[in-house]
């Protein structure tokens, strides 16, 4: 297996042990392949090389109806990090928690939105008004307002483009923040930040899995985590996309 080496001296403590953890627990999952991984210890970690190539309407239709496929694996509770890994989990370089809770709702406003929003005010990408619509769209979500009985899904947890290789053989997925969450979360990442037949993906996943009426509408709900973890970093159009998806999640509820 031809390797590719990332080496971060400076990286957090259980950084790379946490991505291969995720890769090894979607890779389980049987759905969409994964990259290997050859070895992995402090501040280092050794990945299968993946070659890549364009992008075509086939492996995209393939690509959706396997991700169905590792969602429904599921996962113990919403919030739970990968099977076998108790270490801390990240999203980019951001530490995040992943405490396993009953409900999605609860799970996602205090554990993958809020801690974010502090250090985007620091950040100035977010002012005081504006956090306070993200503070209030949060309560609704906590409160369980769209919580809907599904059970918890097997995430990616940061299924944007870059993270969406397309080889000769099909998707493979890197740098997962694996863990159980709401499946319309991976798919609402897919659009933020774009992907190539997108709309071919999301119907072979829908008709591996049908996905439950209105998910389009929620996008801007399950974008809140991505959208606050750069506005904690990336600029304040991002503060100003998470508001407007607050806003919108409001008027959802």
């Amino acid at each position: 297996m031809e390797q590719f080496v990332k080496n971060r001296p400076d990286a957090p403590a259980g950084f790379f042990e946490a991505e291969a953890a995720g890769l090894a627990w979607l890779r389980v999952a049987g759905g969409v392949r994964v990259v290997g991984v050859a070895e992995v210890g402090p501040g280092r970690i050794s990945l299968e090389r993946i070659t890549e190539s364009r992008a075509d309407a086939a492996a995209a239709a393939a690509f959706g109806a396997a991700l169905a496929v590792t969602h429904d694996a599921g996962a113990a509770a919403f919030g739970s990090p990968p099977e076998g890994w108790d270490g801390p989990v990240f999203i980019g370089r951001r530490r995040q928690p992943s405490r396993p809770t009953a409900s999605w709702g609860s799970f996602y406003a205090e554990q993958r939105v809020r801690p974010f929003l502090e250090a985007a005010v620091a950040a100035r990408n977010l002012d005081g008004a504006g956090a306070a619509v993200v503070e209030r769209a949060c309560d609704l979500v906590a409160a369980g307002t769209f919580d809907d009985g599904d059970r918890p899904a097997r995430l990616h947890g940061d299924l944007w483009a870059g993270n969406v290789l397309w080889s000769a053989g099909g998707v493979v997925m890197i740098d997962p923040a694996a863990h159980g969450g709401h499946r319309e979360t991976d798919l609402a990442m897919l659009r933020l930040f774009g992907c190539p037949f997108l709309d071919v993906v999301l119907a072979a996943y829908d008709t591996q899995h049908p996905l439950v009426p209105g998910w389009r509408e929620r996008v801007p709900l399950h974008q809140l985590h991505p959208l606050a973890v750069h506005a904690a970093g990336h600029g304040p159009a991002y503060g100003a996309a998470l508001v407007d998806a607050a806003r919108r999640t409001l008027a959802l509820g």
